[in-house]
């Protein structure tokens, strides 16, 4: 278990909670990138996946949380791009 992958999971998982508030609230698309929140939840899963399959220590609870952040958001991402075109029908 390194404790430098720790702080790198901490760090980009303290980032998430706000990126979820912003996008609920906003109800906006703007300044989201669904392609970067992919990509980022493409690498999460790397992680996951290597530590289920090579390394399985307790780090993979800090890979899983990261992950249901990104989906939430990415989730998220949809609502808000439906919102967006139903305010543009009317």
């Amino acid at each position: 278990m390194s404790p430098f992958e720790i702080i790198m999971l901490l760090c980009f998982g303290a980032a998430w909670p706000f990126s979820i508030y912003r996008s609920w609230n906003s109800c906006s698309t703007s300044g989201k990138s669904l392609g970067f929140l992919f990509i980022i939840l493409t690498g999460y899963i790397a992680g996951l996946l290597h530590k289920l399959f090579y390394l399985n220590d307790l780090v993979i609870i800090l890979y899983i949380l990261n992950t249901i952040m990104v989906s939430v958001d990415i989730l998220l991402y949809f609502r808000n791009k439906t919102f967006e075109k139903s305010q543009q029908a009317l």
